[in-house]
C-alpha cells in the first residue's frame, strides 16, 4: 500500500487537487480550447489505431514465437522489448529519420505521393512501435500453455486450420489479448518521445494531447496542464476499467 500510494495515488491526489482548485468554468475552458479538443481526437484515434494493429500482429508474432522453431529466435524474442529499453526520445529521432521523405524507408514511399513523417500516419507507426510488446508479452504465456493436443484432436473431425484457430486458440488468447489491446491503448494516448519527433506538431493537425501539456507547463500555466492531464487519465482509467470488466465476463462465459 506504501509503495502503491508513492507511485500511483500520491501524484492522482496532487493532479486532482491541482485540478479541482480551478472553478468549472476555468477547467472547462482549458479542457475544451479548439486545440486541445483536436488533440483529444488525434490522440485517441491514432491510439486505437495503432492498438488495433498491433493486436493482430502481436498476435502472430507471439504465435511464432511460441509454435515455431527458427534460426535467430532468441534474438527475435528479444527485439521485441527493444521499445521498452530503448529511450523514447531515441525511437522517435530513428524512426523520423527512417521514414523523412530522404529515409531509408520514406524515401521509397516518397516516390509515390505518400508522406509519412509529420503525419498521422507517422504517430500511428511510432504508437505502433511502443505498444507491440504489451501484445505480444500478454499473449505468448497463454500459448505456451496452451495445449496443442487439443488443436490436434480437432483436426481428425475434419475442423479447418481457421476453424480450430476460431474455435480453440481464440477464446483462450482473447483475455490476454484485450490486456494486450488496453496497455497498447494507454501507452499511445500518453506516449510524448518517440511521437513528438515524427508528428511534425501542426496544430489541428499532428498536435498530440501530451505535447499540449507540456507546452502549458513550460508557459508556467500549471493549471491547464493538469486539467487537461486529469482528462487523460479518467480517459485511460474508464478504458482499462472497461477492459477489465470485458474480460470478467469473457472468463465467466468461458467457465459457465
Amino acid at each position: 500500500i506504501f509503495y502503491l500510494s508513492i507511485i500511483v495515488l500520491i501524484p492522482l491526489v496532487a493532479l486532482l487537487t491541482k485540478s479541482f482548485s480551478l472553478t468549472w468554468e476555468q477547467f472547462w475552458t482549458a479542457v475544451s480550447a479548439p486545440a486541445v479538443v483536436a488533440s483529444y481526437e488525434l490522440s485517441f484515434t491514432m491510439s486505437f489505431i495503432a492498438a488495433c494493429v498491433n493486436v493482430v500482429f502481436g498476435m502472430l508474432i507471439a504465435w511464432v514465437l511460441v509454435r515455431y522453431k527458427f534460426p535467430g529466435k532468441k534474438l527475435v524474442d528479444a527485439l521485441v522489448d527493444l521499445p521498452f529499453a530503448l529511450p523514447t526520445a531515441v525511437a522517435g529521432i530513428s524512426l523520423t529519420t527512417m521514414y523523412s521523405d530522404k529515409g531509408w524507408i520514406g524515401s521509397w514511399f516518397d516516390k509515390i505521393g505518400i508522406k509519412i513523417s509529420y503525419t498521422a500516419t507517422g504517430i500511428v507507426i511510432a504508437m505502433i512501435f511502443i505498444g507491440i510488446p504489451f501484445v505480444v508479452r500478454s499473449i505468448q504465456p497463454v500459448l505456451e500453455k496452451l495445449n496443442p493436443q487439443y488443436e490436434e484432436a480437432a483436426l481428425p473431425l475434419g475442423a479447418s486450420r481457421a476453424r480450430i484457430f476460431r474455435k480453440v486458440v481464440l477464446p483462450e488468447i482473447l483475455p490476454a489479448a484485450l490486456t494486450g489491446f488496453g496497455l497498447a491503448f494507454a501507452r499511445g494516448i500518453g506516449e510524448y518521445g518517440s511521437v513528438v519527433f515524427i508528428a511534425g506538431n501542426i496544430p489541428y493537425q499532428t498536435q498530440i494531447t501530451p505535447l499540449i501539456i507540456m507546452n502549458k507547463l513550460e508557459q508556467f500555466n500549471y493549471f491547464a496542464a493538469t486539467s487537461i492531464a486529469l482528462v487523460m487519465v479518467v480517459f485511460a482509467f474508464l478504458l482499462l476499467f472497461g477492459i477489465n470488466s470485458l474480460q470478467a465476463r469473457i472468463n465467466k462465459i468461458a467457465r459457465g
